[in-house]
């Protein structure tokens, strides 16, 4: 009988160890996986970042074109009233 009880006592503790290593494991998962989550995130965000800022930089160089071709276009106006006084 005493053989019998040693043998589910080392049957158990094996149990218990397996199921210890077991939830171990899926707890370095779980951590891994939320680690890697964060990264994602952090790696989203960058990104968007530098998205709005290429946005905000071809807004900026839209209305910089923008003004010149005003500035032209005012330019061109000044030089068509020039001529017509000439003409006149």
């Amino acid at each position: 009988m005493s053989t019998v009880l040693i043998v589910v006592i080392v049957v158990v503790v094996i149990l218990a160890i397996v199921a210890i290593a077991a939830a171990m494991k899926r707890r370095q998962e779980t951590e891994r996986l939320a680690e890697v989550q964060t990264e994602a995130k952090s790696a989203d965000a960058d990104f968007h970042r530098t998205k709005a800022e290429e946005s905000r930089n071809q807004a900026a160089l839209a209305k910089e074109r923008a003004r010149r071709v005003e500035a032209e276009a005012q330019l061109h106006e000044e030089k068509a009233a020039a001529r017509e006084e000439e003409v006149q």
